[in-house]
């Protein structure tokens, strides 16, 4: 089979003809229909603390129909996605996590982001049948593949604790900053404002919830803004884009006993200062992925239509145009989801 392997820093993917996987006991094959690209993908391959070994087959955020299967519970023909967490050794013979970590778990091992266990940016995947999740009638193979993204903004919605009412300002609208907008929306917020730089994504904001939007590039005082738009400060405040200084500048939008929900992955050393939270009592979220039932509810939205993913898909390439368009990532223009074809 065809996958498109990272073989270093500085190099682009290397399109390779590798050894389809087969399933063991427990095991199922996917033939994978579609892949999104994620932001740690990027940082995976990028100079940093999360680069990985050279080998690593990418890709965490797919969907696909099982063609091999190791388990009676999971009959091919199956279309489905999977949740990328996987056990560590001490948890292996149990398929999940003993503890209930999860991907919290120092020693899990995220499929795509670790060269044991490579991802779908190949024509077949091999993933634990407990990780399987089929997909319902109505929701497409690309909506499956976007299950992932949209459960990392369902969990950030859950530890926000958001209120029926709320004023909510997310900052950031990619893929990330765009599910966290849908489902803020969707748990009642009375007003959910999007800040953003790039002209794509604030026009893909309205789509997914957003009440209004903000121009960065165009606004100096965000804060004003908002409270103009919404005749308040910011109740909830999630960080979506996660670069330096990013956080100081949530604490400083927040309103005294306000939520900071930080969300996007900053790979860099920040600077804080936490008297300015302090004073305000504000209470700070650092959250990271999701819980395994999360994809499950992901997907009954889907099916019930209340979310329209589709409209974050801007690019869909083929394994001939993959290692182009992924390294044109790293300098983001219009794109907000890419997603790959293995077949196409």
């Amino acid at each position: 089979m065809r996958a498109a392997v990272f073989r270093g820093l500085g190099k682009p993917l290397s399109i390779e003809e590798t050894e389809r996987p087969e399933p063991g006991p427990g095991e199922v094959v996917l033939k994978v229909a579609a892949c999104g690209v994620c932001g740690s993908d990027l940082h995976a391959t990028d100079d940093g603390v999360f680069l990985q070994e050279a080998g690593t087959v990418l890709g965490h955020e797919f969907s696909g129909e099982v063609v091999a299967s190791g388990d009676d519970a999971v009959p091919v023909g199956l279309r489905a996605t999977a949740v990328p967490v996987n056990a560590c050794d001490a948890c292996r013979d149990l398929g999940e996590c003993k503890d209930g970590m999860g991907i919290l778990c120092p020693n899990n091992r995220i499929t795509g982001l670790a060269l044991s266990v490579p991802g779908a940016y190949a024509e077949f995947i091999k993933v634990g049948a407990r990780q399987v999740v089929p997909l319902p009638d109505g929701v497409s193979y690309e909506e499956g593949a976007m299950v992932e993204p949209l459960a990392v903004g369902l969990h950030a919605v859950d530890k926000a604790d958001i209120r029926i009412g709320d004023r909510v300002l997310v900052i950031g609208a990619g893929p990330i900053g765009l599910s966290v907008t849908a489902f803020a929306s969707l748990r009642g917020a009375g007003s959910v404002i999007v800040s953003e730089r790039a002209p794509a994504r604030l026009n893909a904001a309205t789509a997914f919830g957003a009440s209004d939007v903000i121009n960065a590039v165009e606004v100096e005082d965000i804060g004003a803004a908002f409270a103009q738009a919404t005749g308040g400060p910011p109740d909830v405040i999630f960080d979506c884009v996660g670069v330096p200084g990013m956080i100081q500048q949530v604490v400083d939008l927040s309103k005294p006993r306000g939520t900071a929900v930080i969300v996007g992955v900053c790979m860099k050393p920040d600077t804080v200062v936490p008297i300015a939270a302090i004073l305000k009592e504000l209470k700070i979220q650092f959250v990271l992925g999701y819980l395994e039932s999360d994809f499950a509810r992901v997907l009954d939205v889907l099916q019930a239509g209340k979310i329209n993913a589709g409209a974050m898909v801007t690019d869909r390439v083929t394994f001939e145009a993959l290692p182009e368009a992924f390294e044109g990532l790293r300098q983001p223009g219009s794109q907000i989801k890419m997603l790959i074809d293995p077949h196409g």
